[in-house]
């Protein structure tokens, strides 16, 4: 028998099939994927649940017919390595966030490119490095990449103001602001303990978006807001954000709509950022060992103690049953941090670096 019609567990999704559907997430056993030549075999430990994956399954986002499994993060052991492989060696512990185009991680094997793969943080457990890479890198890419932000602290740098900083993106977006940049951070969130949370990130000072925000920013001893990164509910607030950004601002945005009218930025000169974290690996752009690299600086900041994972809730084991209960609580929403699926107790306060890897 070879190893490739070894059966290997995995779970299904059902699209356009809403939580009450008892097949919406189903347990199956798979065939085991072959690495191609840039390929990984990642024996996954933990993954994370994203909006994303909860809008696939309810078919509100449109995902290739050959995606059989959801899952946009993961923490793992390489197990197997393609030919044309560099990078990595089989028993190194990984995280990622893949690619949109191939099924997900929510299997006990996946197959990832290694160029958009990072060396896991040796000081975090599976489950909590399963949190970081999708959040991570969206927020990474929209700070620097998008919105143009120097590394560095010097004194003029001006406001960031995050949209929904309670949010796994908005969590990570604020710490790297903080700790990276001379930007004010103000982030917006709507409870007290998503106010608390977007303080322990490290945002400067947290508004209620439920009220307007022109005049709560006008009464803060800020920077002119330069930045704006609108991370969910964007249409509700874009004529506040037209009110509130600075002339020759900067405006990134993450979620999705139908429509968006950008016309309310003109007289200011505003520029206008997307960032879709799939952008690089989906079109195989010439940058795409960017993403490679991205993941192990956040790797180096973390065992440096200047982040944090934003891991918030964890689930064990990682079957159908624990998945629906994670699209619950992500699909719910109010959920401050990260919500992960683990696959052995092990995996949830063990360091990757006492783990045996």
């Amino acid at each position: 028998m070879t190893t490739a019609s070894i059966p290997m567990a995995a779970i299904a999704f059902r699209r356009g099939s809403t939580l009450t559907d008892p097949d919406c997430l189903t347990d199956i056993d798979a065939e085991r994927p072959e690495p191609g030549p840039h390929d990984l075999r990642v024996a996954v430990r933990a993954v994370s649940v994203n909006p994303v994956d909860t809008k696939i399954r309810a078919g509100l986002v449109a995902a290739p017919d050959g995606v059989r499994s959801l899952g946009w993060d993961a923490a793992g052991v390489v197990e197997a390595i393609g030919e044309a492989v560099t990078l990595f060696r089989p028993g190194e512990a990984v995280y990622y966030a893949g690619s949109f185009d191939r099924s997900g991680s929510n299997a006990q094997l996946h197959l990832v490119d290694e160029r958009i793969v990072g060396r896991m943080p040796e000081t975090l457990s599976f489950a909590e490095a399963a949190g970081l890479p999708l959040t991570s890198l969206t927020a990474w890419q929209l700070l620097f990449d998008r919105l143009g932000v120097p590394p560095g602290k010097p004194a003029d740098a001006g406001s960031l103001l995050v949209l929904g900083g309670a949010g796994g993106v908005g969590s990570m977006l604020t710490q790297f602001a903080r700790r990276l940049t001379g930007l004010t951070v103000i982030a917006t969130a709507s409870h007290a303990r998503s106010r608390d949370w977007c303080l322990a990130m490290g945002a400067h000072y947290v508004l209620d978006h439920r009220r307007p925000l022109p005049s709560q920013v006008g009464a803060l001893p800020v920077p002119p807001v330069t930045h704006i990164a609108a991370l969910s509910h964007t249409a509700d607030h874009l004529n506040e954000l037209a009110v509130l950004i600075a002339p020759q601002g900067r405006l990134a945005i993450i979620d999705d709509h139908d429509t968006l009218d950008a016309v309310p930025f003109k007289a200011k000169s505003v520029s206008l950022h997307w960032e879709m974290v799939f952008t690089r690996p989906l079109y195989r752009t010439p940058d795409m060992i960017a993403q490679h690299r991205i993941l192990n600086e956040v790797a180096a900041l973390v065992d440096a103690g200047v982040l944090r994972s934003t891991t918030s809730h964890v689930l064990h084991p990682l079957d159908a049953t624990r998945l629906i209960e994670a699209h619950r609580l992500v699909e719910g929403g109010g959920v401050a941090g990260k919500v992960v699926v683990v696959r052995s107790l092990d995996d949830i306060a063990q360091p990757a670096r006492e783990a045996g890897r």
